[in-house]
């Protein structure tokens, strides 16, 4: 069996390693010893670089051992920074959301949840929040924003989680006034964002600009709540009732925070 040139190097530096360790434990002369060492010093210079080579190999590992550990205690203590950053900037948005609704007593008015809106469902007209029965949260409940305006109605509640089915949704009718009128009408969804007042009488004057809000009804709904300003009025003498399209008074893309009315 034929060795390779490697494995017959490492032998013999194995072999020489030994026969030093054996020639410092035994009573050799000084003479045998000096000269031996005379003659082996260009291999005992090699054995030391490659015992160097190693050793400072190892010192290596050891020290980028010790700097990933330090760089992963980095890591996480930046992570724990950032965490409690993120807290703050939420208590701080919260404590923002709130003082805007104390402004205008909301608090005063009704009983209320705050809870966050976390994404619109498959339907644009819907939108999931993270509060549900555990909560207190029933389905027929109103939600409204912080100024006071309506978003829409709880359409399904889980656990922890409830679904609000927004005012412009297709199966959405809540019954309306003009604002500081005895103008009565109904305001209900076409979808993709877009709200009408309907039923409104052609002999009514109603004009662009008028502010339209709920009406007090048994169906869990308090009075005053602004649905939005109408945009355009649609009048048709062959129609038995007018219609005008209302901006809604929230902006969905801007939508964080929402409040639940449990009691008024």
């Amino acid at each position: 069996m034929k060795f390779s040139k490697r494995i017959k190097t490492g032998v013999i530096i194995i072999l020489l390693i030994g026969f030093f360790a054996v020639l410092n434990l035994t009573g050799f002369s000084k003479n045998i010893k000096n000269l031996f060492y005379s003659t082996s010093s260009p291999i005992q210079r090699s054995l030391l670089g490659l015992g160097n080579s190693v050793s400072n190999f190892f010192q290596g590992m050891s020290k980028n051992g010790n700097l990933v550990e330090e760089n992963t205690e980095l890591n996480l203590k930046i992570e724990e920074l950032l965490s409690e950053n993120a807290k703050l900037k939420e208590l701080k948005s919260e404590n923002d959301f709130l003082r805007q609704a104390l402004n205008i007593d909301l608090q005063k008015d009704f009983s209320l949840v705050l809870a966050n809106a976390l994404g619109k469902d498959v339907s644009p007209d819907f939108i999931l929040i993270d509060k549900g029965e555990k909560d207190g949260i029933q389905k027929g409940f109103i939600a409204i924003t912080q100024r006071k305006s309506m978003l829409g109605k709880i359409s399904e509640v889980y656990e922890n989680y409830a679904k609000i089915m927004l005012i412009s949704d297709k199966n959405s009718k809540f019954a309306a006034k003009i604002s500081e009128t005895d103008i009565l009408g109904e305001v209900k969804g076409e979808g993709n964002s877009r709200i009408f007042l309907d039923r409104i009488s052609l002999d009514e004057e109603i004009k662009e600009g008028d502010l339209i809000v709920t009406v007090p009804s048994s169906d869990r709904i308090p009075g005053g709540i602004l649905f939005g300003k109408i945009k355009e009025v649609k009048k048709n003498p062959v129609e038995t009732f007018q219609q005008a399209e209302i901006d809604p008074a929230f902006n969905i893309q801007n939508l964080d925070k929402v409040f639940i009315v449990v009691n008024f």
